[in-house]
């Protein structure tokens, strides 16, 4: 949603147009009824960004029933696109309606005046609607009562399993009811996924128990409070015992927070997913057990507040060894963790620019293989240089 947003705040100036404010997806998997107001703050969005791009509530009742246009914009497209294919639709419409949001607009190579307001967008304008901010900043203080803390993304919930085709670690049944759930969903469906395949390749979650060897890997104690960013996770505690076993001070918002002071937002996936923001993005250290849309955002939120640790696993290296482990070729301890620490000492979040496209590929893979804009929006929108504690010292919290 915030990428998205920003990118659309963004089309808006290059193409001198009104923004209204954005309808959110209420057909997704989560069937989430929010509206904008009920996740961020409409009135610091519109007030915030006054100067550099009009934008109203509704669409004035004049233009009600004018001559519209539904257009899906084509992915990672640059100015020209937009002032040559369509700015011209303006000629013959009033209303462009925008039925898709998401990676409309080009990673690079755009002015810096535009790249600075997708940072302001993003970083700045979309706050959270008050009452969602309050809770989350309640949150933190609690996590903090328990020391300095890890907020992991533990993307072990039933749709991510379903979308990506991953079962490693999963009963016969619940990998049947995944496959299932990914037949039924047309825009997931990929022929003939192979999970062994997908998760040798690095492109499965890492699994909770996964998880645990790497913190402990690492090199951080049990006594680590560890705050998990997530929904519910599929198969529920029965997933959970080994990284429970190793960091008991596991916690979520469900424990942090009473059933009375979630009431107002434990039906909205998008509302419980903004307090999981809140807390990730303050955390001592974020870590993603997977590189989606909410990781890549809270890493890039990070950075722009000043390069705070984020460690990003190497997924495809951290399943060799745990595969080694588990055949018993290689045990866990002094050799293992040596390993995982030299793999990850120059992916915990400092300040370097943003990646280009992977050597080799062409036409869309390109786009889709350049580092995001907000996961990393340096040197577009950041002029300071990175906080002292970004060093390759893993284990600082």
């Amino acid at each position: 949603m915030r990428a998205g947003i920003s990118d659309m705040v963004a089309v808006a100036r290059i193409l001198n147009a009104t923004l209204i404010i954005p309808e959110l997806d209420k057909k997704s998997f989560w069937h989430d009824r929010s509206n904008f107001s009920d996740v961020f703050d409409e009135e610091h969005f519109i007030n915030s960004l006054a100067s550099d791009v009009k934008i109203e509530r509704k669409l004035p009742k004049e233009l009600v029933k004018a001559p519209k246009s539904v257009r899906y914009f084509k992915s990672w497209s640059g100015v020209d696109y937009y002032q040559d294919e369509i700015s011209p639709l303006w000629d013959h419409r009033q209303v462009i309606r925008v039925a898709k949001s998401d990676s409309r607009l080009a990673n690079n190579y755009l002015p810096s005046d535009i790249q600075k307001l997708r940072c302001r967008a993003f970083f700045q304008a979309l706050r959270f609607a008050p009452p969602i901010e309050a809770l989350g900043k309640l949150l933190v203080e609690r996590m903090r009562s328990f020391g300095p803390y890890i907020a992991l993304h533990l993307r072990y919930e039933k749709d991510m399993l379903a979308f990506s085709g991953c079962t490693y670690g999963l009963s016969q049944r619940e990998s049947e009811e995944l496959a299932m759930i990914r037949e039924n969903t047309t825009h997931w469906k990929v022929k003939d996924i192979d999970p062994l395949e997908q998760r040798s390749h690095g492109y499965c979650p890492l699994t909770p128990k996964e998880v645990g060897m790497f913190l402990s890997a690492l090199g951080y104690p049990s006594s680590t409070p560890v705050y998990i960013a997530a929904g519910e996770i599929y198969g529920g505690e029965s997933h959970m015992v080994d990284l429970q076993s190793r960091f008991p001070i596991l916690m979520n918002k469900e424990k942090l927070a009473s059933a009375e002071e979630l009431r107002p937002f434990s039906q909205y996936a998008a509302q419980m997913a903004a307090l999981d923001y809140i807390v990730s993005v303050e955390s001592d250290v974020f870590i993603p057990s997977y590189s989606g849309n909410m990781a890549r955002a809270v890493a890039g939120h990070r950075r722009f507040l000043g390069h705070r640790k984020t460690i990003s696993p190497d997924r495809k290296a951290l399943v060799r060894l745990f595969d080694k482990v588990n055949s018993g070729l290689l045990k866990e301890g002094k050799r293992l963790s040596e390993r995982i620490l030299d793999i990850h000492r120059k992916r915990q979040g400092s300040p370097r620019k943003r990646k280009g496209p992977v050597s080799g590929t062409k036409g869309k893979d390109r786009f889709r293989s350049e580092e995001a804009f907000y996961e990393n929006p340096l040197p577009d929108c950041l002029c300071q240089p990175g906080s002292p504690d970004s060093d390759d010292t893993l284990v600082s919290i």
